[in-house]
């Protein structure tokens, strides 16, 4: 008994499909060679290190606050501070702490020449972190 259609051409069309079981053979194959592999990864080097006892001791660098206001007054702190002293200030302030750091707020509305100015004399007096001081958006 012959199984098959009842057409006398006697030739069948080749199937098209993609055989999946060794595609599954080689992906589990590579599963187990990297779940073998993985821990052997995370060597380290073993070494007997000295003992000290001391603490550490955080030093806080010390901060300048400074504020430029819609018109594009300064201050350093709460204190206002004119312009052509403004650098002197930052002088005095990089030679007592090498470390100081200037944690920059400016308003929304005042103009960028006169941050840039801020932050150019900041520079010259030898300030070199610079951090500008912002709100979380409503975003968030």
């Amino acid at each position: 008994m012959a199984m098959g259609s009842f057409n006398g051409t006697g030739s069948q069309m080749p199937t098209a499909e993609i055989n999946m079981t060794p595609l599954v053979d080689v992906m589990l194959v590579l599963l187990i060679i990297f779940m073998i592999t993985a821990p052997l990864m995370t060597h380290s080097v073993k070494v007997d290190l000295p003992r000290a006892a001391s603490t550490p001791t955080p030093e806080k660098p010390m901060t300048l606050q400074v504020a430029i206001t819609a018109d594009n007054k300064v201050f350093i702190g709460s204190e206002p501070v004119d312009a052509a002293m403004l650098e002197t200030r930052f002088r005095d302030a990089a030679t007592q702490d090498a470390n100081v750091e200037l944690h920059l707020k400016a308003d929304r509305e005042s103009r960028y020449e006169s941050v840039a100015e801020t932050m150019s004399a900041a520079r010259r007096a030898g300030i070199g972190k610079i951090g500008f001081v912002t709100q979380p958006g409503r975003d968030q």
